[in-house]
């Protein structure tokens, strides 16, 4: 949800190519947040709508269109060859689908999970040794049920437009390599958002000696 604005600032920044991902078409709902779309987009596909808006833009800009649905089988598919990868999706399945993709294709990821009030963000590069991996901070998905989704309790336009404005910041402290000698922005770092109280809190992070991915049990022992 929050991919709206990020694909906004990422072309007026001038990235060279944006793909993006989505086998949704607008519809109503979706237009108090993502705001790429207009009512004359209704019931068009995502990627379609998005593109054009991209266009108007910035025409310099690259696009690939991707309309399909992200899963365990096709992540590593569909991430690999991408510098940063995006992720604003409102499951935890996907989530973890995302971040084990990124972590074997070596991509650095960029995560936002939105609620109704509140949101994070943080960044990940596990394929760098000492760095932790999403399942270190999250080892398991929550019991279904335990966290109302997204379309249950309503979200912010506005909160997915400031979440998507920091994710397409961290996106191109990556791309340039940061904004100052040993500036590793939220890596190892989840900012933690209540736009109810308008407060900000950062909780560090670090690698899980058994995460699955890269802990000491895992395939070739430990990254550390």
């Amino acid at each position: 949800m929050a991919g709206s604005p990020a694909l906004q600032y990422l072309a007026a920044a001038g990235v060279g190519t944006l793909a993006i991902l989505d086998d949704d078409v607008v519809s109503l709902s979706n237009l108090q947040r993502q705001i790429l779309h207009g009512t004359p987009d209704l019931d068009r596909l995502k990627v379609d709508s998005a593109a054009e808006a991209i266009a108007r833009l910035n025409p310099n800009v690259r696009v690939e269109k991707i309309a399909a649905r992200l899963d365990a089988d096709n992540a590593r598919e569909l991430v690999r060859g991408y510098d940063v990868a995006l992720d604003g999706s409102d499951n935890f399945a996907t989530r973890y689908a995302v971040s084990d993709a990124c972590f074997y294709e070596r991509v650095t990821l960029v995560t936002a999970a939105l609620g109704q009030f509140d949101a994070t963000l943080t960044t990940l590069k596990p394929h760098i040794a000492g760095n932790p991996t999403y399942r270190c901070l999250f080892p398991e998905a929550p019991p279904p049920g335990s966290i109302p989704t997204c379309a249950e309790a309503g979200v912010l336009g506005a909160l997915a437009g400031m979440v998507g404005s920091m994710m397409a910041l961290e996106a191109i402290r990556e791309i340039v390599g940061g904004f100052e000698e040993g500036d590793a922005g939220l890596v190892g770092k989840l900012v933690m958002i209540d736009a109810r109280a308008m407060r900000f809190e950062t909780l560090s992070y670090g690698w899980d000696e058994e995460n699955e991915l890269n802990g000491k049990e895992a395939e070739g022992g430990s990254r550390q």
